[in-house]
């Protein structure tokens, strides 16, 4: 039975329901942290981990790059979902682990993001439905047995990208966005992605394809992220990164019974940030992406 005695019939489409930042603050104020309300339907509480000094191939990660753990709600007729990426170190993974199973939240992917990491961090992605204040409680356990920092105030202003930005635009056919020094791109998929139990799935939960750029100096870039993939896009996408010289760290699920069903690979690479860029377009044009707005 749903929401105000509508009956929910398994597979039913259900949209997510418009709320208001209002709607959330049980939410932020059970987990002690902000988040911000996208597009009127996914509220987004951000998890970086500030507080990790992790290398990889001589690289210092910024957090921006490859450490922005999440959490997203979003409400539909039959409950609230809450969706996320949690970026644990090795030591804490079977703390958490613990907790979320004790609490009913499930782990729907467990991997890491990076190559030959220092010290070795996890991601664990999660869901599950509910009370919005009952899954902010057993999620706020979880946090508890990590050291995942507060959230911190952006900046007044951006740090300097010592990248050819317009160039990287123009290779990957988006507009980036400059983020804590990082240059990043989120392009969601084309057409409607749906879970098992029917639930439109907006790209604001963390269905799209990811791409960050870290300056390393002299126009230089470290790029980390994740493509999102159907299965008949998954050998294209491998093939078309290992052409452009670029690394495959992992390929696998964030989600259980999602259809179409969804694939994710994570990339790593350093050189010149508009060849990189360049690298990457064919790795994007073998994926069904919504294309580039304005």
């Amino acid at each position: 039975m749903g929401i105000n005695g509508h009956q929910i019939q398994p597979g039913q489409a259900q949209p997510p329901v418009r709320t208001s930042a209002a709607d959330w603050k049980p939410v932020s104020d059970t987990l002690s942290r902000p988040g911000t309300l996208m597009n009127g339907t996914v509220y987004r509480v951000p998890l970086p981990r500030k507080d990790l000094a992790v290398t990889t191939r001589g690289v210092k990660i910024k957090p921006g790059l490859a450490l922005g753990g999440y959490a997203v709600f979003a409400k539909y007729r039959d409950g609230t979902m809450v969706m996320g990426d949690l970026v644990v170190t090795e030591d804490e993974l079977p703390k958490v682990t613990d907790v979320l199973q004790r609490n009913g939240i499930a782990q729907t992917g467990l991997h890491k993001h990076l190559l030959q990491q220092s010290p070795p961090v996890w991601w664990t992605h999660i869901h599950a439905m509910g009370d919005p204040v009952e899954l902010a409680h057993a999620l706020k356990a979880a946090l508890a047995v990590t050291a995942i920092p507060q959230a911190s105030k952006a900046p007044a202003t951006q740090p300097p990208i010592d990248l050819d930005t317009a160039g990287i635009d123009k290779a990957i056919g988006h507009h980036g966005t400059a983020d804590g020094g990082i240059y990043k791109f989120s392009i969601a998929r084309n057409g409607t992605i749906r879970d098992g139990e029917g639930h439109t799935l907006p790209a604001a939960l963390g269905i799209t394809t990811a791409i960050n750029f870290q300056p390393l100096g002299g126009k230089k870039a470290a790029i980390n992220g994740d493509f999102v993939m159907t299965a008949p896009e998954i050998q294209k996408v491998i093939q078309a990164l290992r052409k452009g010289g670029i690394a495959i760290v992992e390929l696998h699920n964030h989600s259980l019974d999602e259809q179409p069903r969804l694939f994710y690979t994570h990339f790593w690479a350093t050189g010149d940030g508009v060849t990189l860029a360049q690298a990457l377009r064919p790795a994007l044009d073998a994926t069904d992406l919504k294309p580039a707005t304005g």
